[in-house]
């Protein structure tokens, strides 16, 4: 599930947030950083598990219309598609998903107000009416549905942002990660396959020989970041001329740092793609000028530690 771009942001943030606090220990660090990769998880299973509550609530605005004193005919003889779709029992049928939502004691029944506007945005969209209207129904057409809910009604929805802040405190930038993999599970259910799991690292869902062990890959790089912390910031502090240690942000320190940490601590990634990857990840986390600095930065600190032989790096490609 977690790929080398996700570990490598988590790494830096656990970094930074060690760096902000002043007294983690290094084995705190790792276990922050575990928290934080099963928390991707987590979101999309609490994501996943809105197919059930959103449809119950389209049920009962079914069932509140037709008890009006005088419904129309419309409300009499509902159209009963959406409340009615293959995929929530499927879920809610799913023991093992069942197992996991109630373990991680997950539930969507507080948060009936955001559910009914969720509804009403949903219902009031072309995809929606087109899906309402298309005269046939199957579970590929109400997955095909769902897919389009997550891709378009989650990212940047206040509602959602606040409910997901208020439940942990990794959830915030997770969600359009998290997002792309319930999407990956209901193109999946649409074609008859059982729900299953995801693995949590990418390099678990590969399969052959050669094959890098991805949660080796984050914690290794975070300990060489952890570990030589001073030592680079040290370095990063003597190349800034003119520069006073407390103007560069702090956020760029901490990427900087573990963008080095990779460079020395793992001999077959290329260098080119080290500086490309902390320096994508600097146009999120950093300010506008975070790009040029840190690719600025890192360019010339890996290229002096090449010449003095301190980063070591083997095989075609790699410099």
């Amino acid at each position: 599930m977690l790929n080398r771009r996700i570990l490598r942001i988590k790494v830096f943030k656990t970094l930074y947030s060690c760096e902000l606090r002043g007294n983690s220990s290094l084995a705190e660090a790792e276990a922050q950083l575990e928290a934080s990769c099963e928390a991707t998880r987590d979101l999309y299973l609490f994501m996943l598990g809105i197919v059930s509550p959103l449809t119950k609530v389209a049920a009962e605005k079914i069932e509140a219309a037709r008890k009006k004193f005088n419904p129309t005919e419309e409300e009499r003889n509902p159209n009963m598609k959406f409340a009615e779709n293959a995929l929530a029992p499927l879920l809610e049928n799913d023991p093992d998903f069942q197992k996991l939502f109630k373990k991680k004691k997950f539930s969507w029944d507080q948060y009936d107000l955001f559910l009914k506007r969720l509804y009403n945005s949903i219902s009031s969209k072309e995809y929606f009416s087109k899906y309402m209207q298309s005269g046939t129904s199957s579970l590929k057409e109400d997955c095909r549905l769902f897919i389009r809910i997550f891709e378009e009604e989650f990212v940047e929805n206040e509602d959602l942002e606040g409910i997901l802040e208020g439940m942990s405190i990794y959830w915030g930038e997770d969600l359009p990660y998290s997002l792309t993999y319930v999407c990956r599970s209901l193109e999946t259910l649409g074609k008859g396959v059982r729900w299953s799991l995801p693995p949590l690292y990418l390099s678990d869902m590969k399969k052959g020989d050669g094959i890098e062990d991805d949660r080796l890959f984050a914690r290794n790089l975070l300990r060489a970041a952890y570990l030589n912390y001073r030592k680079y910031y040290d370095l990063i502090s003597e190349s800034v001329t003119n520069w006073d240690n407390d103007r560069i942000v702090a956020t760029d320190m901490s990427i900087i740092v573990t963008g080095i940490a990779e460079a020395v601590a793992f001999p077959t990634i290329p260098v080119k793609v080290t500086i490309n990857e902390y320096v994508e990840i600097s146009k999120y986390f950093g300010t506008p000028k975070s790009k040029i600095f840190v690719n600025g930065i890192l360019d010339k600190l890996i290229g002096r530690l090449l010449s003095e032989g301190k980063i070591v790096k083997s095989g075609k490609g790699l410099l």
